[in-house]
């Protein structure tokens, strides 16, 4: 699957709103930003303007702060964004800057997603000139805790399915599945509102939450009937909402999601756990410490390849770009095996791995386009044209770039070179198939 274009706003979007917890009120601007940005919350109330990077290292719950999720960096805050960052995900934008002038960001409108999505889209959407590095679910990854349970499985696009189960006549048990795109999300998922019981509304007051919460806030479930004189949108609205808060809890990932999400009977702090789960299974760009967002390391690496030792020949994926190209990189030291017959008092690095640790590369750019990738393996087809134009020996650092030439169905045509210092010392043009794994 090819990477789609990232996105980000034509021009700015500003909406004016109180926080649905504290009842201050705040206003929000939204921000075209530059590719590979991501979106980065700016609290524009601080000294110095902080970022909030929407990232799972900054997810946080707190349960002593009400039902809303929470970023953090560096000690700086902020809360109740989920309607903001399913917004942006069901729109597919990557690249945002969001100034809020307060530690909750500013709602008060309906208690969905459709004002924001709608003053989003009104903004204009552009595509930019570089492709979306998803995330994508690899393997069946799991989570569950006192009846709460969320999984993923590998899927060719994004869908989510929630089911809800409450002891209450007008909610009772509801389940959904959609696959979300932006015609999706603005038709069937972001109208669908917040909702509260009505015998849970003075405990929530009590605690100090729902400051700016109003009639208009969220569906207010009485015992027999809605007490808002708006009729449900949905039959199954409850459920709807359930699914638009996961889907903002979700991109804290940090980009778009490539799978199948299922949850039953989850809230924020099951969203928030099963995100760090993901981080923590799933090969997310940027998994090295320290690294760029763009990095894969090596235990990411082998999410997706099943080469082990004495034969992974890939350190580090630097760059990739989904469908075009990928760059990778591999330490050459004097304990690699192979040096003890290649040879014995004059160590040079077989031209035949050099060409295999290119190919490694390459895989991972193959292996990333496919579903399921733990289940199928890359075969070589061919290799045209290889050169080698200086040897390589210990202490060397080889930096690979393979360029995709052309994708006849599962068959791929690279061009592969590897560098030294800067220097070219390899070159071919690799042919290889993804095949399913045998039993």
């Amino acid at each position: 699957m090819s990477g789609r274009p990232q996105r980000t706003l034509k021009g700015p979007v500003v909406i004016e709103g109180v926080g649905l917890h504290t009842g201050e009120k705040g206003v929000m601007r939204f921000l075209p930003a530059p590719v590979g940005h991501g979106v980065r919350f700016v609290r524009t109330d601080l000294p110095g303007r902080p970022e909030v990077r929407v990232r799972p290292e900054n997810a946080h719950f707190d349960p002593d702060a009400g039902r809303r999720t929470i970023l953090q960096q560096d000690g700086v805050q902020v809360h109740t964004m989920e309607h903001v960052l399913a917004a942006v995900a069901g729109l597919a934008l990557d690249n945002l800057i969001i100034e809020t002038s307060s530690m909750e960001v500013p709602e008060g409108h309906d208690g969905s997603a459709r004002p924001i999505a709608e003053a989003l889209k009104a903004a204009g959407i552009v595509d930019q000139d570089k492709p979306t590095n998803h995330i994508k679910v690899t393997k069946p990854v799991r989570w569950s805790e006192n009846g709460v349970e969320l999984s993923a499985v590998p899927y060719h696009g994004f869908r989510i399915t929630f089911r809800i189960e409450y002891d209450h006549p007008l909610i009772g048990v509801q389940e959904r599945s959609f696959d979300i795109t932006p015609e999706t999300f603005l038709r069937e998922i972001a109208p669908a509102r917040t909702f509260v019981l009505e015998r849970d509304i003075e405990t929530l007051r009590q605690s100090g939450w729902i400051k700016g919460g109003r009639i208009e806030s969220a569906i207010v479930v009485g015992k027999d009937r809605i007490l808002n004189n708006e009729k449900l949108r949905y039959p199954d609205e409850f459920v709807r909402h359930k699914i638009l808060d996961l889907l903002g809890d979700l991109f804290i990932l940090g980009g778009p999601l490539l799978g199948h999400v299922t949850a039953c009977r989850s809230g924020h702090q099951g969203h928030v756990a099963f995100v760090k789960r993901l981080k923590e299974t799933l090969p997310l760009p940027g998994r090295r410490a320290g690294g760029p967002p763009e990095e894969w390391d090596t235990t990411a690496i082998m999410d997706l390849m099943p080469h082990r030792y004495p034969f992974l020949l890939v350190d580090r994926i630097s760059n990739i770009e989904e469908g075009r190209s990928i760059e990778g990189l591999k330490n050459v030291t004097i304990n690699e095996p192979f040096f003890q017959g290649h040879f014995p008092g004059h160590p040079v690095m077989p031209a035949v791995l050099i060409l295999e640790a290119m190919a490694q590369v390459g895989g991972m750019l193959m292996l990333n386009s496919v579903d399921d990738p733990g289940n199928k393996l890359m075969y070589f087809m061919g290799i045209d044209g290889a050169k080698f134009r200086r040897p390589v020996v210990p202490g060397d650092q080889l930096r690979f770039k393979l360029t995709l030439l052309s994708v006849k169905r599962r068959t791929m045509k690279m061009r592969g070179e590897a560098f030294v210092d800067g220097q070219l010392v390899a070159e071919a043009e690799l042919l290889a198939t993804v095949v399913d794994r045998r039993s």
